[in-house]
């Protein structure tokens, strides 16, 4: 019996690359998503050609009724959940003094209220079967904090924090919990960045170059699998360097 993995943010960037990772590895996959539906179909024709199931999901999972729903569905087509990888996201780059109190609310609700109601979605099941693996993806901002960045940066340090606490607590349920912090990746949410600033990026980076969503994917596999069996409450930062 495979495995089932459940994406959040799956239809591009880091989360398109970490489910085709998944499914190449075996896994069953579960691709939510919101705004993206032809990426995300697309997507799943994609990883079907692999041989596993797929099943797409649109949901605002800083809802916590549609992160409910959410995971509902993906147990009802694909079986219970043994790994959730927390990555929806968006980005806004605001002077602190002009982030307005909606933009601030939706930046925490995406990522870090939208974290909160996907594991506790997932996890009575897991603590029933005393297995399972959540990987959340925070950024490396989360860290060290950006300039024009504060919502963003207060909302990934959140992710880290929780993901150590609940490693905490739900480690002796065998259920490990860990993050991954990535440095700049050239990704469509990067996409904004004119090429100066991409040259800057890369000349502070250690391997002078932006990563790929691959990169990340291949770190959050790790996470999920028994390799990294006695690893939980962990931070590993795909950086490229940046940060040291």
């Amino acid at each position: 019996m495979r495995k089932v993995v459940l994406i959040t943010g799956a239809s591009r960037g880091i989360g398109a690359a970490t489910a085709r990772a998944f499914a190449r590895a075996g896994y069953d996959v579960g691709l939510n998503y919101l705004h993206s539906e032809q990426c995300a179909l697309a997507l799943e024709r994609q990883i079907k050609q692999t041989g596993v199931r797929v099943c797409p999901v649109c949901a605002d999972i800083s809802d916590p009724a549609q992160a409910a729903a959410m995971v509902s569905h993906v147990q009802k087509e694909l079986g219970g959940v043994h790994v959730l990888v927390n990555n929806a996201g968006t980005s806004q780059q605001r002077l602190f003094t002009d982030i307005t109190d909606d933009e601030w609310a939706a930046t925490l609700g995406v990522h870090l209220t939208g974290t909160f109601t996907c594991c506790r979605q997932v996890l009575p099941a897991m603590i029933s079967r005393k297995a399972g693996a959540i990987i959340n993806v925070s950024s490396v901002w989360g860290i060290t904090g950006a300039s024009c960045e504060a919502a963003y940066s207060a909302a990934k340090a959140g992710v880290i924090g929780l993901t150590k606490a609940l490693a905490k607590e739900v480690g002796p349920s065998g259920i490990r919990v860990n993050c991954v912090a990535p440095g700049v990746i050239d990704t469509d949410m990067n996409a904004h960045l004119d090429q100066q600033t991409r040259r800057e990026l890369c000349d502070e980076t250690s391997l002078l170059r932006l990563g790929t969503p691959e990169e990340v994917a291949q770190v959050i596999l790790f996470l999920a699998s028994d390799a990294a069996s006695f690893i939980t409450g962990q931070v590993l930062s795909p950086n490229g360097g940046l940060v040291i």
